[in-house]
């Protein structure tokens, strides 16, 4: 049967024995172990699904062996062959697993996702600029303008908006990468201009959050979405 890995964690890493893993019933949870690390594995499901339930056990036990310590932790769906590959894979990346649990150690993710909220940046777009707001003004005063004149206006409005995108995005990032010990891009997706995820200092988690509330103060048209404390799913493999 295939092996789950969920974490990657210190052998001297203390793992309850009541923590249970994915499947249904919930498979056991075991440790293999290289050198100076351990994995936490369990038997793999026939078939692997990711189904609420064995998601929340996923996260669960790796939030459980992150309790005293830091940990490596691998996304939901981890497959190994056997334990005999598990243990091989920890004793060939010893010692840069080993580098990686201590630059994680203390610190915790937070992912931020920014979208706009559209009337707001529609607004700051004309604060910002002397001649979207005369063509604004001419068209109202002329009923709204003919057909071509309410097209030109529209594709200069979503010109200007999609670079307060970019300059945005930018903005959010150089103003919470301060607050954190490194910064990684997450996928793009529709109608959000930013989604990064930041490593943080448990020492400095106030001080990020009070960063996220300021930007959103200074810039009304931007709606922020923050997930955290997290493990560090986006820094396992990052210098």
């Amino acid at each position: 049967m295939s092996t789950y890995v969920y974490v990657i964690a210190p052998a001297d890493r203390k793992v309850p024995d009541d923590i249970e893993g994915i499947g249904d019933p919930p498979r056991p949870v075991r440790t293999v172990r290289s050198g100076e690390l351990m994995a936490l594995c369990s038997d793999a499901p026939a078939e692997l699904k990711p189904k609420r339930r064995d998601l929340l056990a996923h996260q669960h036990v790796v939030i459980r062996a992150g309790k005293d310590g830091p940990v490596l932790p691998l996304r939901f769906g981890g497959v190994s062959p056997d334990d005999d590959t598990v243990a091989a894979v920890l004793a060939e990346h010893h010692d840069r697993y080993l580098e990686r649990l201590k630059a994680l150690d203390g610190k915790d993710e937070f992912n931020v996702k920014v979208h706009h909220d559209e009337e707001a940046v529609l607004q700051a777009v004309l604060a910002d600029d002397a001649d979207l707001r005369a063509r604004h003004a001419a068209n109202r005063a002329a009923g709204g303008g003919s057909h071509e004149e309410k097209l030109a206006f529209g594709e200069l409005v979503a010109r200007a908006v999609a670079e307060r995108e970019r300059t945005d995005a930018e903005l959010v990032e150089r103003t919470l990468t301060p607050y954190a010990a490194a910064v990684v891009h997450g996928p793009e997706g529709t109608g959000r201009l930013a989604n990064l995820s930041f490593l943080v200092e448990r020492e400095r988690r106030q001080e990020f959050l009070d960063a996220v509330r300021d930007l959103h103060q200074e810039h009304a048209h931007l709606q922020e979405q923050v997930t955290g404390p997290l493990p560090p799913y986006s820094f396992v493999e990052t210098d």
